[in-house]
């Protein structure tokens, strides 16, 4: 039965996984969305006040600055239709007045033309909304044949309207047949909001920023290296975060300082039992069965170094910047090692520690192989060793017990019965403490390939 609750997944993808879309859809949103928390506060922020100003602008355009247009068109055109109606019932001796009348109250300008035909229409697809609220209110009133001309006149606009005595000219300003402060408001309303989105961006760095450095203060203690000075700030939830992991951190380090003390004292004691071991069995006696009790407490010493090396940390190394070719030509010295590392490649590591994982790597291997082919290389911000060998390798569903301590093999790659079986763990011990890890696989020249991949 699993214990694993469809409430554990992450917020975006059940919001998703509700809004119903199909899965490409939902597969393409998902690899777009940002990984890292700071994009993600401010898409948290920014995507709300969008969609808020949004239907803001669209209930304005809507409502204020359709109606107020209409209004305003609908006002132009009962103008119009009004000073229509005079000319077409007043005598020709009355029409000048009544045209005066109309510029002086209504119009810019108010002219009759001998004209019995309209322009053709060419408004440009950017005025077709004003020029329909426009034509709607002079089809409702004039119920005349009109042309309208709004881009010709930079602030102005020319209507034209065949009567029954003429063609009527009216050119009036733009500010009274259309609301022209539409574009004004959007713009502040623009304004506001990337000012209000820059100053949430500050703030949001602010509080985002005690929690990145909380993230790689974590890592870098995971992979041994310094963390350096950590102070709790932020808002109440990230100090108290941080509190409990120095709290963890001190620990951790406490507890590593009293078993290192603990291994220092067994070790000395154990030592000094065996150099006395030693200096009896030289005063004795050279027979066979003193040379076997002397092989048996070299051994013994051998062994005891190995315990001890398992269980050391190495806590107290720094990480330096070292040459990856060095080191390795340090760790294949004495063996029959082909190597390929760049002599640029370098890296931030432990280096006694490394040097001691690569040792155990390849002494192992040349124990079981007689060619033996190393590979150095850097893949992103990871340092990848590959060695192989040509040995009788390890069958697969044993490549995860033989990292365990003590742990033989009992087939033709452990032959060799002396040894302790912390080789390999060692070595795993030692990058897994750098943030890193070993895997085993099939080797190209038919034994085994064990793959080393540590930050760099």
């Amino acid at each position: 039965m699993s214990l694993t609750s469809p409430y554990t997944r992450p917020l975006w993808r059940r919001i998703l996984r509700w809004a119903g879309l199909p899965p490409p859809i939902e597969r393409w949103l998902r690899r777009r969305l940002p990984r890292r928390l700071f994009p993600r506060s401010i898409l948290i922020i920014v995507l709300p006040m969008i969609a808020l100003q949004s239907v803001v602008a669209f209930v304005f355009l809507d409502r204020h600055w359709e109606n107020m247009t209409a209004r305003l068109s609908q006002a132009t055109a009962q103008a119009i239709a009004a000073t229509v109606r005079n000319i077409e019932t007043a005598d020709p001796s009355d029409r000048p007045r009544v045209l005066r009348i109309a510029r002086n109250t209504l119009f810019d300008q108010a002219r009759m033309s001998d004209e019995t035909t309209l322009p053709s229409r060419r408004s440009p697809w950017f005025f077709n909304l004003l020029d329909y609220t426009l034509s709607r209110e002079l089809r409702r009133w004039v119920d005349r044949p009109f042309w309208i001309d709004t881009f010709d006149k930079d602030r102005y606009v020319e209507i034209r309207v065949l009567t029954e005595v003429g063609t009527l000219v009216v050119v009036t300003r733009r500010s009274s047949t259309y609301a022209s402060n539409a574009h004004i408001t959007l713009v502040w309303m623009a304004g506001t909001s990337l000012v209000l989105i820059a100053v949430a961006v500050l703030f949001l760095r602010g509080q985002v920023r005690p929690i990145q450095e909380l993230a790689a203060a974590t890592q870098k203690f995971g992979q041994g290296r310094p963390v350096g000075r950590l102070r709790p700030h932020g808002a109440t939830e990230v100090r108290q975060a941080t509190g409990a992991f120095l709290e963890m951190k001190h620990r951790i380090e406490l507890q590593i300082e009293q078993r290192t003390s603990m291994l220092a004292g067994v070790s000395h004691d154990l030592r000094t039992m065996l150099t006395r071991f030693r200096l009896e069995l030289a005063l004795m006696e050279q027979t066979a069965d003193v040379e076997a009790l002397g092989a048996d407490v070299d051994q013994m010493q051998a062994m005891l170094e190995d315990y001890l090396q398992f269980a050391r940390t190495d806590t107290d190394e720094a990480a330096e910047n070292v040459s990856i070719a060095d080191l390795v030509e340090d760790a294949a010295r004495g063996l029959q090692v082909e190597a390929e590392v760049p002599a640029t490649l370098t890296a931030t590591v432990r280096p006694t520690a490394s040097l001691r994982m690569l040792a155990n790597l390849l002494v192992n291997a040349s124990i079981h192989a007689k060619k033996i082919k190393l590979l150095a290389r850097q893949e992103g911000h990871w340092l990848i060793i590959e060695i192989d060998d040509d040995g009788p390798g390890i069958p697969e569903d044993k490549r995860a017990v033989v990292f365990q301590p003590f742990y033989r093999l009992d087939d033709a790659r452990n032959q060799n019965r002396s040894g302790t079986g912390l080789g390999l763990t060692i070595a795993r011990d030692i990058a897994r403490r750098q943030g890193g890890e070993i895997t085993l696989g099939d080797s190209p020249l038919g034994g085994l390939r064990v793959r080393v991949r540590v930050p760099i």
